[in-house]
């Protein structure tokens, strides 16, 4: 899908065709749709649609007559029946009069300058609009790693009684995302790097500004990232604990339980053996069954108070 934007008196609206000062948003282009745009902007198609390839790495190419940009966005997907994040290309290409968006999806980072949310936004004025973009890129980021930590701490609050094994799997999830957003921010990172050396289109001195902000909140999100990954390395290791001392407690009430079934089923034994009725104890004795049984109970309740004792019970 194609479309056409641009802004008059801070206002955005839609044109029918590309012309000078206008931005075009690709959104999951078709190769159709690429080559036309590639050819009426002169620009090569393998550049259009390098967005689309989802293993493409954030980079910063200068081409004869036009400037290519990737950056890595964060996107939901359904993973396990269950929404998850992860990160997508979004290309940027600046040409001399045009500035044009390529994504696999429609982003909320866009979509924040199509319902005209973004103050001093302008398509004429494109590589502000590109700092504009990053930040809130980065601004996303922040946001999603700000919900990342609150499935954390949902799930650090069952650890207990209510822990489950799914409760692990949840958390090596979020630590897996939480390494893509590393990864990609780091990347970004190279490539405000590399626009801090970028002269090749006019910069408006609040332009600098604007880029020394996007750099600043990039990196506040690669700490969030590092902080949370530590976080969420102890809640892990906190549960495993946990499942851990619930397995050996499971384990010790049946050694337990074992220990003390064992009295009773070593005296019936002896007591079922085919001897002489005149070597067993109480074989005789009136009410002999139920001495051997209040024999037994009694055996069994000093262990029970032997075990209770030496705290293992």
């Amino acid at each position: 899908m194609i479309k056409v934007w641009k802004t008059d008196d801070r206002r955005i609206h839609e044109e029918e065709r590309i012309q000078s000062g206008v931005w075009v948003q690709m959104i999951n282009p078709s190769v159709e749709e690429g080559q036309k745009v590639a050819d009426e902007l002169n620009v090569d198609i393998e550049d259009v649609l390098a967005a689309l390839d989802e293993e493409e790495s954030s980079r910063i190419e200068m081409q004869d007559g036009y400037t290519l940009i990737l950056v890595d966005v964060p996107s939901i997907e359904i993973r396990h029946e269950k929404e998850s994040y992860t990160t997508i290309p979004l290309g940027i290409i600046l040409t001399q009069d045009e500035i044009v968006t390529i994504c696999m999806e429609d982003t909320p980072v866009l979509q924040a300058f199509v319902n005209n949310r973004v103050k001093e936004f302008s398509t004429k004025k494109k590589l502000r609009f590109v700092y504009q973009i990053l930040y809130r890129t980065a601004a996303l980021y922040q946001s999603d790693l700000r919900v990342i930590d609150k499935k954390r701490t949902e799930i650090e609050e069952r650890v207990g009684d209510d822990t489950e094994d799914s409760d692990l799997i949840s958390l090596h999830e979020l630590e897996s995302t939480l390494v893509y957003f590393a990864t990609s921010l780091r990347a970004n990172g190279v490539v405000l790097d590399r626009l801090t050396r970028y002269k090749r289109l006019e910069q408006y001195p609040e332009d600098k500004e604007l880029l020394g902000d996007v750099i600043v909140e990039n990196k506040q999100a690669i700490e969030m990232t590092s902080i949370y990954r530590d976080i969420i390395n102890g809640t892990r290791e906190l549960m495993s604990s946990v499942l851990d001392n619930r397995l050996n407690n499971v384990m010790k009430s049946l050694t337990i339980i074992t220990l003390v079934m064992a009295i009773p089923t070593v005296i019936s034994g002896i007591y079922g053996m085919n001897v002489n009725s005149q070597w067993v104890p109480f074989a005789n004795t009136t009410h002999g069954f139920a001495i051997i049984c209040s024999i037994i109970i009694l055996i069994c309740v000093i262990l029970l108070v032997v075990l209770r004792k030496k705290k293992i019970l």
